[in-house]
C-alpha cells in the first residue's frame, strides 16, 4: 500500500496529535503518501483532504486536541454517504484508512471496511470504554486532570466544612471515576457499573460528620442515573452539611497530554500504518498486558469492557 488517508472522529482527546505525527512520519518513512481529511466523516464527504508532509505534524507532539479537528456526521450514518466516502477516497487513490477516535468512530470505520477500504482503528477518547484495549488515548491524561481538580477541591471543602460532588465524564464507563477515585482518595465513587445506593452514601456522610470529619468528597461518574443537582439537594437535607457541585466537563478533554498518553499514540499510531503497509486486513490496535496489539476490527467493536470489581472494592475500603 502506497496512499493512506487519515482522520480524527469524535470527541477529542489527549494524544490525538501524537498520534497523527505518529501516523503521518511513520508513513513518508515508509515512502507512502499520506493524506489529512479534516472534520473526520463529514470532511471525507465534503473531500476536504490534503496531502501531509513532515512539517506538516511538526510540534504538535505536547499539544492537546487535533489539528485536523473532529466532528459527529449524522449523514455518515446513511449509506449513501458512506458510498460517496467510498468514491472520494477512492477519486484521491486513497487506498486504507487510520481512524483516530472511539466506538462510534470504529463503527463508522467498519462500514467502510465492509466497503473494501482497509481501515486501522486508533484508540482515541478519554472514557476508556473500549473493551478489547487496556487502555485508550488521552485516558490517563483525563484522569491527572481530574486528580489535579480533587486536590485543589479538598482544600476548600475542608476551609468550609462541607461535602462536594465532582461530576466527570463517562456516560456508560465509569473508569475516570474509578482510577482518579483511587488515586486521589476520593471518599465516595459513583459509577454506571454499580446501581447507587444514595440513603447508604448519605448515611456514610453523615456518619463522618458525627466522628469529625470536615469535608467529604464524591466523585460521580456522570452516566449514573441520577442527577449532580439532585444528589446534591439530598446530601444536604440529609446531613445538614452545606454540599456543592463541581463539573469540569469539557477540562476533562484538553491539555497537554501526559508521557504515558503521548508514548500510546506514538506506538499505536506507528503500528496502524505498518499494517496498512503490508495490506493487512481491517483491525483495531490497541495495548494489553503492555504490548502493542491489533485485532479484527468488528471482533474489536463486540467485545465488552470488563469490569474492575478489585478495584473499585479497593476504592471502597481505602474510603
Amino acid at each position: 500500500m502506497k496512499r493512506i488517508g487519515v482522520l480524527t472522529s469524535g470527541g477529542d482527546a489527549p494524544g490525538m496529535n501524537a498520534a497523527l505525527r505518529a501516523v503521518v512520519r511513520t508513513g513518508l518513512s515508509m515512502d507512502m503518501e499520506v493524506y489529512g481529511i479534516s472534520h473526520g466523516f463529514e470532511g471525507l464527504i465534503d473531500g476536504e483532504i490534503e496531502k501531509m508532509q513532515w512539517s506538516s505534524v511538526g510540534d504538535i507532539l505536547q499539544r492537546g486536541g487535533t489539528i485536523l479537528y473532529s466532528a459527529r456526521s449524522k449523514r455518515f450514518l446513511e449509506e449513501k454517504y458512506q458510498d460517496k466516502a467510498v468514491s472520494i477516497l477512492k477519486a484521491f487513490g486513497i487506498e486504507g484508512l487510520v481512524i483516530i477516535g472511539g466506538n462510534g468512530s470504529f463503527t463508522g470505520g467498519l462500514a467502510l471496511a465492509n466497503k473494501g477500504i482497509p481501515v486501522m482503528g486508533v484508540p482515541g477518547t478519554i472514557d476508556n470504554d473500549l473493551g478489547y484495549t487496556d487502555y485508550t488515548i488521552g485516558f490517563d491524561t483525563a484522569v491527572n486532570t481530574v486528580l489535579d481538580l480533587i486536590s485543589k477541591i479538598r482544600d476548600t471543602s475542608t476551609s468550609h466544612d462541607r461535602a462536594t460532588v465532582i461530576e466527570v465524564m463517562g456516560r456508560h464507563c465509569g473508569d475516570i471515576a474509578l482510577h482518579a477515585g483511587l488515586g486521589g482518595g476520593a471518599d465516595f465513587i459513583l459509577i454506571p457499573e454499580i446501581p447507587a445506593d444514595i440513603d447508604k452514601l448519605c448515611t456514610e456522610v453523615l456518619r463522618g460528620k458525627h466522628a469529625g470529619k470536615r469535608h467529604s468528597l464524591i466523585l460521580k461518574a456522570e452516566g449514573v442515573d441520577i442527577k449532580t443537582d439532585d444528589l446534591v439537594r439530598t446530601l444536604e437535607d440529609f446531613t445538614g452539611l452545606e454540599t456543592r457541585a463541581v463539573v469540569p466537563g469539557y477540562i476533562q478533554r484538553g491539555g497537554s497530554p501526559t508521557e504515558r498518553d503521548r508514548m500510546l499514540a506514538s506506538l499505536m499510531g506507528a503500528k496502524a500504518v505498518r499494517l496498512l503497509y503490508n495490506d493487512a486486513a481491517s483491525r483495531a490496535v490497541g495495548i494489553t498486558a503492555g504490548e502493542i496489539i491489533a485485532i479484527d476490527l468488528e471482533e474489536a467493536l463486540q467485545m465488552e469492557r470488563p469490569f474492575n470489581q478489585e478495584m473499585y472494592d479497593l476504592v471502597v475500603m481505602l474510603s
